[in-house]
């Protein structure tokens, strides 16, 4: 895939597994924190910019390694104070960022694929299929040219853009080592989040890493035959079973799951729909955000009504569900939840 195929991309790289490359060309493993200052905290894109590396440390990098970054090619701003980042890859391919600004914290929703598989119905990004898994250097690359714009890090970070996260599991780990690491992005494993359509075997591996990152499930039904309908991934990890391994995760953890659940109006949002959800999450640790449909291709899904949102709310409540209704930013540019397109995939 890379233009450079003699060379590794030294942003797919852990600081341990630099040091260890390091080790086995004679380089210092200090050197490798070193670098990573240069990379993560200065934006640096060319070794020989690195002022504190030797000469010889830097022959070295630019015969094996190269540095790689992404090119903006669009950028949109909200009226709800939202930015939306248009990627190009190196091979031709595109992906989306959103950037959302609160009061207290600035939150980067990033990608973790070209497309995706699993083609949810209310999901745009899903509508064109699934082209292949973005990189390690890929994924934290969208961190860091936001950060030249911004001239800082983003509080948050949620793999909510597009694809699934846990079907690139090993990469978006490595990313997370990266985003977590004191000496590259040294954000807390709290402020990330990682947002699935129930990928079960992953789900069980991030339980065994011991992370506490946070853990965000995307249901949107409370029975198997109207999941199976808005989800296909059903199919293969029905919602019975999905839901016992969440409560297995709450036990082991001690970290509460959020449920997404997305309100289509006259076909999720009932009141019996309601019940069956608390009754579905009434003994675990976990809470419920309820999100507004956002208008894509799908011209058959409607959003709920803000009084049949209410109401579903309050019965959620009632039945000792703690749930809020997640307000919707960035729709006037298509980068509110569902919207981040596929078409920019690569024809």
């Amino acid at each position: 895939m890379n233009k450079i195929h003699h060379k590794k991309n030294i942003k797919n790289y852990t600081l341990s597994e630099l040091e260890e490359e390091f080790t086995g060309k004679k380089i210092p493993k200090y050197r490798a924190a070193q670098l990573f200052y240069w990379l993560y905290n200065k934006n640096t894109n060319q070794f020989n910019d690195m002022t504190n590396i030797p000469n010889k440390v830097k022959e070295i990098l630019n015969s094996d390694y190269f540095i790689s970054r992404l090119h903006l090619k669009k950028f949109a701003c909200s009226i709800y104070h939202t930015e939306k980042y248009l990627f190009r890859l190196e091979d031709g391919n595109l992906i989306e960022s959103v950037l959302i600004f609160s009061k207290n914290r600035i939150t980067e929703c990033i990608s973790s694929q070209v497309g995706c598989k699993f083609n949810c119905l209310f999901c745009e990004s899903g509508k064109k299929g699934f082209s292949r898994n973005l990189e390690v250097s890929e994924i934290v690359n969208q961190v860091l040219t936001v950060k030249e714009k911004i001239n800082k890090f983003p509080s948050n970070i949620v793999f909510m853009g597009i694809g699934e996260p846990l079907d690139n599991y090993d990469n978006v780990i490595k990313a997370i080592h990266l985003f977590n690491e004191e000496k590259a992005f040294n954000i807390g494993a709290r402020k990330i989040t990682i947002s699935t359509c129930g990928i079960i075997p992953a789900i069980k591996k991030l339980m065994n890493i011991g992370w506490q990152v946070e853990l965000s499930i995307s249901l949107h039904a409370p029975e198997n035959k109207l999941r199976n309908y808005l989800m296909p991934v059903n199919q293969k990890y029905p919602l019975l079973d999905l839901i016992k391994i969440c409560k297995e995760y709450t036990e082991k953890t001690g970290r509460q799951i959020t449920f997404e659940y997305v309100l289509l109006g006259e076909i999720n949002d009932s009141l019996n729909h309601a019940d069956q959800l608390a009754k579905l999450l009434s003994d675990f640790n976990s809470k419920v955000n309820l999100i507004s449909y956002n208008q894509g291709s799908t011209t058959m899904l409607r959003p709920s009504t803000s009084n049949r949102s209410f109401l579903f709310k309050n019965r959620l409540i009632k039945a000792g569900i703690t749930a809020t209704i997640r307000s919707s930013r960035g729709s006037d540019i298509s980068a509110a939840c569902g919207q981040l397109k596929s078409k920019y995939l690569k024809s």
